[in-house]
């Protein structure tokens, strides 16, 4: 088997690429941070300093990038120099008119895309314990299944492109909403003056158990480091694009236009790079409480 390629060492692409090494395939790769490529060189790695170095390579490649902008301009820059590739794994999202757009700039090159966007953000890619949705010829994804195994748990999704895109951004709303409407909730209960760690207790225990109950507002916001690796301009881009594929489909989203109103609000007092869990902040001021938890005392 030739080298794998990988492009994009960021919070996500980096401990995906370390998985991959991890699980015994001979990486090259490739990002724009010098830091990022040696990181992984230390990890075993190699590096491919431009695109057409890296195709001459590496029959898969593996990309990890931020916006569907970023993800075309590679694919374009891929299929103009395609060396030996056959295959494009998108771990990206980019949402649905993206990714088949890249699927058509990669198929005129005689290159297969598999769509296959992730979940479990940056301790889910450290651990291997990943959602991946993938959508991609069959044949194709037999080839990248065990490499996408090294990262979690594979669900595929259909033959086409942009289908896993669209269960991504499905996903993706929910969680920003559950996000949205915890983060709510227990400024709400603050200021009521109930204790932060005990309205995580009960929620945990009942119906209003969430993906933010049990992970984001305990782990994140109670000891008020808000850093859980995700960016709010980035969880941004994934409601708008879940918002226009809707507005595509014909689809109202009413509380899905009221997450983004949150969000953008957030971005532009917190700044675009502020993390996702810091969407609880303007709620706080707004209603003058903290939601603070025994562990931010500690």
């Amino acid at each position: 088997m030739s080298e794998i390629g990988f492009i994009g060492l960021g919070n996500m692409g980096r401990p995906m690429a370390e998985r991959i090494i991890g699980a015994g395939y001979t990486l090259v790769v490739n990002d724009r941070a010098d830091a990022a490529v040696a990181a992984l060189m230390a990890a075993g790695a190699a590096a491919a300093a431009t695109i057409p170095e890296l195709t001459a390579r590496a029959e898969t490649l593996f990309l990890s990038l931020p916006t569907p902008e970023v993800v075309l301009a590679i694919g374009r820059s891929i299929a103009e120099t395609p060396g030996i590739v056959k295959r494009v794994v998108d771990l990206s999202t980019t949402g649905p008119k993206a990714e088949m757009d890249l699927a058509e700039i990669l198929s005129a090159a005689g290159i297969a895309l598999i769509d296959s966007p992730v979940s479990g953000g940056v301790a889910g890619a450290t651990k291997g314990t990943l959602a991946l949705m993938a959508a991609g010829p069959s044949a194709d994804f037999a080839i990248v299944e065990p490499m996408l195994l090294a990262l979690g748990k594979v669900i595929r999704i259909a033959e086409e492109p942009g289908k896993a895109q669209v269960m991504k951004l499905i996903n993706n709303i929910c969680s920003a909403a559950a996000l949205a409407i915890t983060s709510e909730a227990m400024v709400m209960g603050a200021k009521a003056g109930l204790d932060a760690d005990v309205m995580i207790e009960v929620l945990n225990a009942g119906s209003g158990r969430t993906s933010a109950s049990v992970d984001k507002i305990p782990r994140f916001v109670l000891p008020r480091g808000f850093d859980f690796g995700f960016a709010i301009a980035l969880s941004l881009k994934d409601i708008r694009l879940c918002l226009e594929e809707a507005d595509r489909l014909g689809v109202p989203m009413l509380v899905g236009n009221a997450v983004r109103m949150l969000f953008s609000i957030t971005k532009a007092d917190c700044g675009p790079s502020a993390d996702m869990t810091a969407i609880i902040r303007p709620l706080e001021k707004w209603a003058d409480t903290e939601v603070r938890g025994k562990a931010a005392d500690a």
